[in-house]
């Protein structure tokens, strides 16, 4: 999956935010909308696309969507 299709897959897992507010460069845990349950649905979708476990640990070191994408591509 390339990094603009992550960040889509990533922006369907909010429901109020706009998807104009998504870009690779999004700093993820700034969103209004981001929570302990926007958190599982990504690891959810991270673990269903690339087959791959991603921790709370993974998302608090990433800074943007584009950071946390590289942390997956690097597991």
């Amino acid at each position: 999956m390339e990094l603009n299709e992550f960040v889509k897959a990533f922006a369907a897992e909010f429901d109020e935010t706009p998807i104009e507010a998504f870009t690779p460069e999004t700093k993820f845990r700034e969103l209004e909308e981001w929570g302990s349950l926007t958190s599982l649905s990504i690891i959810s979708i991270v673990d269903d696309i690339f087959e791959k476990t991603l921790t709370g640990e993974d998302l608090r070191n990433s800074n943007t969507i584009e950071e946390l994408y590289n942390v997956i591509l690097n597991k």
